[in-house]
């Protein structure tokens, strides 16, 4: 760090006041902050590798005379070793985001509207930024070829396939893998291939501006890449109506670039992508989760396997064997077990590296009954005769049937759904009420109760109610798999959710 203080007095001509170590979730290099007696702030970075600090540096500067939003270079020591840049603050747009993966991927339209804008930010750096760039001082390479692309399927092969403990056979893996890569190296444009494009290499100003930072790995290569990384975040879940939208707002941006391909093409050519991708964070993930240890990497596994298994039920990949052995894979009972038996806070607990899961002992078969109501025709009855459950009074959260545009929906409709996670009372409200239900579930399954009840009241039972009962029904029936009844009862509106099967 002394190294970092003396490049800043040099470069400032003061003494800094002090230096705070900033966390890094991946990346072996050390970020800390050092503040000026005045109070601004700058960025300090030291590396452990060379070519990579000036592929960063060099890229900075670059994109820095495109007039595009990346960090302004501050300083640098003679050897590349250590440097200095702008501090973009410290909300990226993962944490921005923290709301809508808490409620289980159901974003707001303030989040959605950040996803939006960096969705679209993203051509510019990616057609504008490759204009005049020279590819030569890129780390590791210069570009995405099929003997990068091998790299990262036998770097899934070796540090996430071997230690699952799957058979295989390797030459016919090794057919499909070599025919993979060719598939996916037929199109190269002139375009910068940023390669870890993620929601926390996206720094937000205080108007919510998408800021680039860690490109440092970049490259000449396909656009569909950066698009399938994005999207397609392990830990993100996405919903598939919000991953169309904004596929094709980043097609319709990109067209004011390039000419581009039939839609058609261009979802076929973003499908290989995003099988490629998960492939290759899942190699990351174990070789950063069972090898290094880093629980952060461990607890991403299970989300990237759901990806996977949602893809390959597309049944469009054309390598037989391939796709063959990574439905084992995901059949693996460590990696179902995790959607089977997920842990109070949200996360399964690691054990000598690999996932471990305690399971239940269920001794009865569990069914959840779940309603709406309004407090002026009272709390409903209790039919299992066992006194009833939980009741929750959602009439403290803002209420949308005081609008008049708002009376002829329930907290089932888009519109009343909209504004309420727009407002996000209801969504802290749900947060906790999740946290409870989930160890009360848990628990009667471990005892073999079969009957428990969850009420939420409102003035009129059609808005706040209504959108609350459903979202825990839906939370419960996907988390633990019981048969769950949920009731609108001033709607005269039932579903259920039947149980699933065991395996």
């Amino acid at each position: 760090m002394q190294r970092l203080l003396d490049l800043y007095s040099l470069s400032s001509g003061s003494r800094a006041e002090n230096a705070q170590l900033l966390q890094a979730a991946g990346s072996n290099r050390e970020y800390y902050r050092i503040t000026a007696t005045d109070g601004s702030t700058v960025i300090g970075v030291i590396g452990t590798s060379r070519e990579e600090n000036h592929a960063f540096l060099y890229l900075s500067k670059h994109f820095a005379s495109k007039r595009l939003p990346v960090p302004k270079i501050l300083a640098v020591s003679k050897d590349e070793m250590c440097y200095l840049q702008e501090d973009l603050g410290s909300l990226s747009l993962f944490d921005a985001l923290k709301g809508g993966r808490q409620a289980n991927g159901r974003y707001n339209q303030k989040e959605k509207d950040l996803l939006l804008k960096t969705i679209r930010a993203l051509p510019e750096i990616q057609m504008h930024g490759a204009q005049g760039l020279d590819w030569s001082n890129c780390y590791p390479q210069k570009e995405f070829d099929s003997s990068s692309v091998l790299f990262d399927l036998n770097y899934f092969k070796y540090c996430f396939l071997k230690p699952s403990s799957l058979d295989f056979h390797e030459l016919k893996l090794e057919a499909d893998f070599r025919l993979f890569a060719l598939d996916l190296t037929q199109e190269n444009p002139e375009c910068f291939m940023y390669r870890d494009f993620q929601a926390r290499n996206v720094m937000l100003d205080e108007k919510g501006n998408p800021f680039f930072i860690d490109y440092q790995g970049g490259r000449k290569g396909p656009y569909y890449y950066d698009v399938a990384s994005f999207l397609w975040q392990a830990s993100a879940n996405y919903s598939h109506k919000l991953r169309r939208e904004l596929v094709y707002e980043y097609y319709n941006t990109l067209k004011n670039y390039i000419e581009v391909p039939s839609h058609r093409h261009f979802v076929n050519r973003l499908s290989l992508f995003v099988l490629f991708r998960t492939l290759q964070v899942l190699g990351a993930y174990g070789y950063r989760g069972y090898f290094e240890r880093k629980q952060h990497f461990l607890d991403s596994i299970p989300p990237a396997i759901k990806n996977l298994k949602e893809m390959l039920e597309l049944d469009v990949y054309p390598y037989p064997y391939m796709i063959d052995m990574l439905k084992r894979l995901t059949l693996l009972p460590k990696f179902n077990a995790y959607f089977e038996d997920i842990s109070l806070d949200g996360k399964a607990q690691n054990q000598e590296g690999e996932k471990s899961f305690s399971s239940f002992d269920n001794k009865g078969e569990l069914v959840v009954s779940v309603y709406s109501f309004s407090y002026k025709k009272g709390i409903p009855e209790d039919t299992s005769g066992n006194g009833g459950g939980y009741v929750f009074d959602c009439r403290s959260t803002h209420n949308p049937g005081r609008y008049e545009r708002y009376k002829n929906f329930t907290g089932l409709d888009d519109e009343v759904i909209r504004f309420l996670e727009d407002d996000g009372e209801i969504l802290t409200f749900l947060d906790n009420i999740y946290k409870l239900a989930d160890h009360h579930v848990r628990r009667y399954i471990q005892r073999g109760f079969t009957h428990l009840m969850f009420s939420f009241g409102c003035t009129g039972g059609q808005h706040r109610s209504v959108y609350a009962a459903q979202h825990l029904a839906e939370h419960i029936s996907k988390n633990f798999g019981v048969e769950v009844h949920v009731v609108h009862r001033e709607r005269d509106i039932t579903q259920v959710f039947k149980a699933k099967e065991k395996k």
